[in-house]
C-alpha cells in the first residue's frame, strides 16, 4: 500500500513539474517570429534601446521605390547570398558591403576569388548581428530635393543591426529622422509616389494603434494611402515580401497557391483587394500572379531584388515553377533582364520565408532624374482636338534640365511614334506637351521622357514603348476647321419699311448648308433668299431683312432672327425703335452708329434739348469711349457746348481701330443734366487690318483646362470673359495657360504681336 501510494505521489509530482514547465514554456517568446534568434536573444527585451525619436521632415518626403534608379546595393559580410551573386551585382552598380574591421580582408579575398569587380565595391566598417539588411537597413527618402534617411524601431533585439541606419547617415553625411514605429523593411513596399503596402504585422507591433501608424507613415515617409492587408501566408515571418511585390507604380506581383491549399483563399482575398483598388495613376492595379506549389516545396519568387534594369529572382526546388516564375516577371517587366539565382547552401540557402530580397537593400541614386507625370491618361477621353500631357521633372542632381529633351512620345492606332516637345507651364518643375493628329475612337499609346545636363535620363512608364500608357479617344464627327461668321449680328430698325442686311461668311474648309432664316416676329420679311442654300468655303451670302410694322413704343424692342445651319443655330438680333418727343436731352434717331462700308466713315449723330416747358439749357461737357480706343470724335462746336431748349448738338464719329472681327463698343456724351450713350457697330470689311506675320496658334480648343498660345512673333496674350473682365495675362512667344479653375464657357483671347497687331480668337472651356 505504501509502495503504491509512493508511486502515485511520484506521478503527481511529475505531472505538477511538467505543468510548471509548460507554464514556463508558454511565457517564452515565439522564437520563430524573430528570424532565427539565439537563445539569449529570445529573452532580450532591449529592442530599440538606442532609438532616438525626432520630428518628421519639414520638407515634403518621398519614399523611393525599389524599381527606381539605384546607385548601389547594400549587403552584409559574412554573406547571406552566394559570392557569385555579389559578382553579378558588382557589374550592375556599386556594392556597399557592411563588414567589421577584423573581417574586411577575408571579405576582400573571398570577393576577388569569385571574380567580383572590386572597383565597384565599397566596404563600410560596422558591427552587425545578422545578414538581413533589408529588415534593419536605412529607409532612403528625398526631403524635397535632398537625400535623407528615416530610421524606425527595429523589431528585433539586435543592437548592432539597429545602429546601421545611423552608420549610413554618417557615411553619406545626410540627415536622419527617427520615426517612433516598430517596423521592418521586409514588411514594407512602396511605389515612389506616396502609396505603400504592409500586412497587419505593423499594427500588431504598434499596439494596434492604426491612426498613429498611418500618421507616422504619412509624416515621415509621405505614404498616403497606406494599404494594410492581412498576411495571406500565415507563417511566422508575416513579411509582405514573402507573398507580394511592387513591380511598377501600377503593377503588383502576388503569389498564388493551388486551390487545394488551405491558404489559397487568403491569397485570393489580397489579390482581389488590389485588383479593385486604384493605383497612384487613378486606375486599378495590374495584378500579376506567380504560381507556388505550397507546402514545403521551395518557391520564394516574390522575394526578389529589382536593381536598375535587372531583376534577380531566387530560384526554388521545382524547375517547372522556376521557369514559369521567370516568364511572369518577363511579361510584367518587358525590357528588363530577368535573372534566376540559385542558392542551395545547407546553412544559408533560400527559404520561402527568407531569400534574396531579405538579404539585400538598394541604395537610391541621390542624383536621379524623377519624371512625375501624375495625371495619366487612360480609358476613354473626352474629345479635344489636341490633348495635353503634363509632367514634373525633378533633377535631384541640381543640374539644369535639357529643354530640348523633355518629350512626349506617342503612337496613334499602332502607328510609328511621334514626338512632342514639352514647354514650361509656369508652375514649378512642370511642363506640358500635346498629343495631336488622332481621330475619333483612335487608340493612343504614349510615354514621357526627360534628361538633364548631368546625364541622367528617365521615362514614365519605365518600360517606355514596350508597355506605355494607353487611352482611347471618344467617337467624334470631324467639324470643319474655321468658323461660320455672321456680321453684323445686330440689325437696328428706326422706321417702318426699312431694309437691313447681314452677311453669312463661310470661313470653314467645308461646304455649310444654310437651312433657313426664321424671324421671331411676323413684322419681319426676308427678301430674295431661297433656303436651304449651300454656302461653299470662302463664299458670302447676304440676307436682307425688311421691317414692315407700324411704329411702336418709345424704346428699342429686341427680336431674334434664327439662322439655322448644318453647323448649328446662330442668332441675329433685330432692334426696333420709334422715336417720339421724349423729355430731356435725348438722342435723335437710333442710339447706334453703324460703320458698314467705307463711305460711312465718319458717321454723324444728333442730340436735342427737349426741356421745352422748363427752358433748361444743357451743357455738353465731354465725350468718352467706354473701355476701348477704336473711335475719335469731332463735335460741331467747342466743348463745353451750350444747347438751348429745342436746339441740337451734332457730333462726327470716326473709326481709327486696327482690329479684326465685327466690333461692338459704346461711347457716352456727358452733360450737366443727363448722359446719352451710343452703341457703335463696326463691320470687319471696313477696318484696315494688320495681320500677324506668322499665324498664331491656340490649342487645344475646346479645352478641359490646359491650353497653349504660340507664334514666332507673339509678344503678349490677354484673356477676357464675355463680360469684359480680364482673367489672365502673360507674355512670350509660347504661353501655357491653365484654365482648369475657370468657369466653363466662351472666352476671348487677344493675341498681341510685337509690332502691336492684335487678333482675337474664341476659346471654349469645358
Amino acid at each position: 500500500m505504501k509502495k503504491t501510494l509512493s508511486i502515485f505521489t511520484l506521478l503527481l509530482l511529475m505531472a505538477a513539474t511538467m505543468q510548471a514547465q509548460d507554464a514556463t514554456s508558454q511565457k517564452k517568446p515565439d522564437w520563430q517570429r524573430w528570424h532565427y534568434l539565439s537563445e539569449a536573444e529570445m529573452y532580450d527585451t532591449s529592442r530599440g534601446m538606442n532609438f532616438v525619436e525626432t520630428n518628421p521632415p519639414t520638407g515634403e518626403p518621398r519614399f523611393v521605390a525599389e524599381f527606381e534608379p539605384m546607385q548601389g546595393v547594400m549587403i552584409r559580410y559574412p554573406l547571406g547570398i552566394p559570392t557569385s551573386l555579389v559578382a553579378q551585382l558588382s557589374n550592375n552598380c556599386m556594392v556597399y558591403c557592411i563588414v567589421s574591421n577584423s573581417q574586411q580582408s577575408q571579405a576582400q579575398s573571398s570577393f576577388q576569388s569569385a571574380g567580383v569587380n572590386m572597383n565597384n565595391v565599397t566596404f563600410v566598417n560596422a558591427q552587425t548581428d545578422s545578414y538581413w539588411v533589408r529588415d534593419y537597413g536605412p529607409w532612403y527618402i528625398f526631403e524635397d530635393r535632398h537625400p535623407a534617411i528615416v530610421d524606425n524601431v527595429y523589431n528585433r533585439p539586435r543592437p548592432n543591426d539597429d545602429e546601421i541606419s545611423g552608420v549610413f547617415a554618417t557615411f553619406w553625411d545626410i540627415p536622419m529622422y527617427g520615426m517612433n514605429l516598430e517596423h521592418t523593411g521586409g514588411n514594407m513596399m512602396e511605389d515612389g509616389r506616396g502609396h505603400g503596402v504592409s500586412d497587419d504585422l505593423v499594427l500588431q507591433e504598434n499596439n494596434n494603434n492604426e491612426t498613429n501608424v498611418r500618421n507616422k507613415m504619412r509624416d515621415y515617409l509621405g505614404i498616403d494611402p497606406y494599404h494594410i492587408t492581412i498576411d495571406p501566408q500565415g507563417d511566422y515571418i508575416a513579411h509582405v515580401d514573402c507573398w507580394g511585390k511592387y513591380l511598377a507604380p501600377d503593377k503588383i506581383l502576388i503569389a498564388q497557391l493551388p486551390q487545394s491549399n488551405p491558404r489559397y483563399q487568403y491569397y485570393e482575398q489580397v489579390a482581389e483587394y488590389f485588383e479593385t483598388t486604384n493605383c497612384c495613376w487613378g486606375y486599378p492595379y495590374h495584378v500579376y500572379r506567380v504560381q507556388e506549389p505550397g507546402g514545403n516545396t521551395l518557391a520564394p519568387y516574390t522575394n526578389s531584388l529589382i536593381l536598375n534594369k535587372t531583376v534577380y529572382v531566387p530560384m526554388g526546388s521545382n524547375n517547372t515553377y522556376n521557369n514559369d516564375a521567370l516568364a511572369v516577371y518577363q511579361e510584367a517587366m518587358p525590357g528588363y533582364n530577368i535573372v534566376g539565382v540559385n542558392y542551395n547552401s545547407y546553412s544559408g540557402g533560400w527559404q520561402n520565408t527568407d531569400a534574396l530580397h531579405c538579404r539585400t537593400r538598394g541604395v537610391m541614386d541621390f542624383h536621379m532624374l524623377f519624371v512625375d507625370h501624375c495625371n495619366v491618361l487612360f480609358g476613354e477621353q473626352e474629345w479635344q482636338d489636341s490633348i495635353p500631357v503634363v509632367s514634373k521633372f525633378i533633377a535631384y542632381s541640381g543640374a539644369n534640365l535639357k529643354q530640348d529633351s523633355l518629350l512626349v512620345y506617342y503612337s496613334i492606332d499602332n502607328g510609328a511614334y511621334q514626338v512632342a516637345h514639352m514647354t514650361a507651364t509656369g508652375n514649378p518643375d512642370e511642363y506640358v506637351g500635346y498629343i495631336k493628329g488622332y481621330q475619333g475612337e483612335s487608340s493612343i499609346n504614349y510615354y514621357v521622357f526627360g534628361a538633364d545636363e548631368s546625364g541622367h535620363r528617365y521615362t514614365q512608364p519605365v518600360f517606355a514603348d514596350l508597355d506605355p500608357h494607353h487611352f482611347t479617344m471618344e467617337a467624334h464627327e470631324p467639324t470643319p476647321q474655321g468658323e461660320l461668321v455672321i456680321t453684323p449680328d445686330t440689325l437696328w430698325f428706326t422706321q417702318m419699311g426699312q431694309d437691313r442686311q447681314f452677311n453669312i461668311i463661310n470661313e470653314t474648309n467645308e461646304a455649310v448648308t444654310i437651312i433657313d432664316v426664321v424671324p421671331e416676329a411676323p413684322s419681319f420679311n426676308l427678301w430674295d433668299n431661297t433656303f436651304p442654300y449651300t454656302l461653299q468655303p470662302g463664299e458670302t451670302l447676304m440676307v436682307t431683312i425688311n421691317f414692315q410694322s407700324a411704329p411702336g413704343k418709345d424704346t428699342y424692342i429686341p427680336y431674334e432672327i434664327l439662322v439655322q445651319t448644318s453647323l448649328g443655330d446662330r442668332i441675329v438680333t433685330g432692334m426696333v425703335l420709334n422715336t417720339s418727343l421724349d423729355s430731356g436731352f435725348v438722342i435723335v434717331g437710333a442710339p447706334v452708329v453703324e460703320f458698314n462700308d467705307p463711305d460711312s466713315n465718319p458717321q454723324q449723330v444728333c442730340m436735342q434739348n427737349r426741356f421745352f416747358g422748363s427752358q433748361i439749357p444743357v451743357k455738353v461737357l465731354s465725350i468718352t469711349e467706354n473701355g476701348t480706343d477704336y473711335l475719335s470724335f469731332e463735335p460741331h462746336g467747342t466743348l463745353p457746348y451750350i444747347v438751348g431748349p429745342a436746339d441740337y448738338f451734332y457730333l462726327d464719329v470716326y473709326v481709327n481701330a486696327m482690329v479684326k472681327g465685327y466690333v461692338v463698343t459704346t461711347f457716352t456724351v456727358q452733360t450737366d443734366q443727363n448722359d446719352c450713350t451710343y452703341s457703335v457697330a463696326i463691320n470687319e470689311n471696313l477696318l484696315s487690318v494688320t495681320e500677324l506675320s506668322t499665324e498664331a496658334k491656340l490649342y487645344p480648343n475646346p479645352t478641359t483646362g490646359q491650353f497653349t498660345v504660340e507664334g514666332a512673333n507673339v509678344a503678349k496674350v490677354e484673356v477676357y470673359n464675355l463680360v469684359g473682365q480680364k482673367v489672365h495675362e502673360a507674355e512670350g512667344r509660347v504661353v501655357n495657360i491653365n484654365a482648369s479653375d475657370w468657369n466653363k464657357g466662351i472666352y476671348l483671347v487677344n493675341i498681341i504681336e510685337q509690332n502691336g497687331a492684335v487678333v482675337t480668337k474664341k476659346l471654349v472651356v469645358r
